[in-house]
């Protein structure tokens, strides 16, 4: 069986600065000072933070709750999900899918959205899986702390509420662009896969406009969008292959450059709280060592030293 070789993946690890919280999880369920649990204090989002204490009231299995400063930040650091991240990442286009249909569908496919961010039209049942894996961004610095709001002119009870807040944040995160995901639009219903459903000799016209469009990104490279009738995927038994579109080498890198640009540039401002990205060291990765960015950064190659893999063939 023939040996894939080339750049496989292309990880890359962030670092990201800002202050204050932007990524809020709402109101929660925890213990006051009086004793009495309280609806009206809000969290923001804490990797792996939960309000009950483990206690349990034996007649009724009520389940006691956690006091509202009793919170570890070095335990339960703050954070900011991943789908956050990539909502802000593709702002742009955060909304278009909801006019997406099996009339416009090579719109989509030949945009960012199409190609990296992925999408799923249910009325079609079309998709597109992103390439593009993103991990939680946590906070570094541990900087939590509580405060307590009232609200101007009201006296009662009922107007005074809490927060947990952060002052300086530093978060650290990571992620990968898959090459095989990357580099080959499915048009066929045979695997259950198919990004858009095409009619007979429209195919090289889509691949056209995928190609037309990557262009656009970077325009010292040639990228070119092959469409052909069966695509197989190397190391399968029975040579079945789909109908599809293949982005060769160039249209490859105008992509991974273009998504770690935008990267690069993601910035969040939210109410009280803001992120921008200060850092990215990227790995070209042509081992079988998945993120070994994580593990060792030696081992990382930082430039484009040898061709993207290439998974599928024509037959």
């Amino acid at each position: 069986m023939e040996k894939i070789i080339g750049i496989k993946s292309v990880d890359f690890k962030i670092k990201a600065l800002g202050h204050g919280v932007v990524n809020w999880n709402g109101p929660t369920t925890l213990t006051g000072d009086n004793g009495k649990t309280v609806d009206n204090h809000t969290l923001p989002k804490l990797r792996g933070y939960t309000n009950l204490t483990g206690k349990v009231k034996e007649e009724s299995g009520y389940k006691y709750k956690k006091e509202i400063t009793d919170i570890d930040f070095k335990k339960t650091p703050l954070y900011i999900s991943q789908n956050c991240i990539r909502h802000h990442l593709f702002k742009n286009q955060a909304f278009d899918l909801h006019f997406a249909a099996e009339k416009n569908l090579e719109m989509v496919l030949a945009s960012i959205t199409g190609l990296i961010r992925g999408y799923v039209v249910p009325s079609s049942q079309c998709k597109r899986t992103s390439p593009l894996l993103i991990e939680d961004f946590v906070d570094q610095l541990a900087n939590g702390n509580f405060e307590q709001f009232g609200q101007a002119g009201a006296r009662d009870s009922s107007s005074f509420f809490s927060k947990t807040t952060f002052g300086d944040t530093e978060y650290i995160s990571y992620g990968s662009i898959s090459i095989e995901q990357l580099q080959f639009i499915s048009l066929d219903k045979k695997f259950d896969r198919a990004s858009m459903i095409i009619k007979e000799g429209k195919g090289e016209e889509v691949a056209k406009k995928v190609q037309d469009f990557i262009r656009s990104l970077n325009s010292s490279l040639k990228p070119i969008a092959t469409f052909h009738s069966n695509f197989v995927r190397k190391g399968t038994i029975f040579e079945e292959g789909e109908c599809g579109i293949m982005l060769n080498n160039d249209a490859i890198q105008a992509l991974v450059e273009y998504t770690l640009l935008l990267i690069n540039n993601l910035s969040i401002r939210q109410a009280k709280g803001y992120m921008y990205v200060d850092e990215v060291t990227v790995d070209y990765n042509d081992s079988h060592k998945m993120m070994r960015i994580k593990r060792d950064e030696a081992e990382i190659v930082s430039e484009i030293r040898s061709p993207f893999a290439q998974y599928f063939y024509t037959k």
